[in-house]
């Protein structure tokens, strides 16, 4: 009897309790991580933070949650990523162009044409991004880092700077009414976001299916410049 104790106790260690199975490593594949952030992105954006769940995430990546936690071992941490790669491709081409040369009209028109057709394939990316800031304040600055690599007060510097110039020289020449710089890009990116973050009211409201948004849209698209410019005429 005290033999078959002692190999008990000897094949579960000295302090006599079972031991646990060790747990198998699993080495980090570039791959697998790529596609969990790419799973996140698309159920993060359509679902926001609150109601994004690890199983459907998992599901997306063709993974086991297991394997998720591994890679991301939060959920939390997990939407800091998402977000950081949503917020990246919000606005980065318009702050561009609204801070380099070119004529003003020109700018609009780029400007319009490079949102809605980035919204046009990412349409539940706005009202992700704003409800995300909204809820979480704290967002707000790794927004605009995410957005153009820089800190808010260098980004206001350089697309702020240069529509000044631009603007003041048409209201002193008499083609343009006073307006500034602040409400000049707020209500033109107001004017381009708007639909998508009420894609779903609009579409019940004017009675629109997919296809009749995306041909709303199109007209948008060709209607808008002239119409936000005209309304800067004196």
């Amino acid at each position: 009897m005290k033999q078959l104790i002692r190999k008990q106790s000897e094949r579960s260690g000295r302090s006599g309790k079972p031991r646990r199975p060790r747990r198998a490593r699993v080495n980090r594949d570039g791959r697998t991580e790529q596609r969990i952030l790419d799973a996140a992105h698309v159920v993060f954006v359509r679902r926001g933070t609150a109601g994004a769940r690890m199983q459907e995430i998992a599901r997306e990546a063709g993974v086991n949650q297991a394997l998720l936690h591994y890679y991301f071992r939060s959920k939390e941490q997990l939407a800091q990523a998402a977000f950081a790669r949503a917020a990246s491709q919000f606005m980065p081409a318009v702050i561009d162009v609204m801070a380099g040369g070119g004529e003003l009209e020109d700018k609009v028109a780029r400007v319009v044409a490079l949102e809605l057709d980035h919204l046009s394939r990412t349409p539940y990316l706005p009202g992700y991004i704003l409800g995300e800031v909204t809820h979480r304040p704290e967002r707000a600055g790794q927004l605009i880092a995410a957005m153009a690599g820089q800190q808010a007060t260098d980004i206001r510097s350089r697309v702020l700077g240069a529509l000044a110039e631009q603007l003041d020289a048409r209201i002193s020449a008499g083609t343009m009414r006073r307006i500034a710089p602040q409400t000049f890009i707020v209500n033109l990116m107001a004017l381009c976001i708007f639909p998508f973050a009420a894609r779903p009211m609009l579409m019940t409201m004017l009675g629109l299916d997919e296809q009749g948004f995306a041909q709303f849209i199109a007209r948008r698209r060709e209607e808008l410049p002239a119409f936000f410019l005209e309304a800067l005429r004196p």
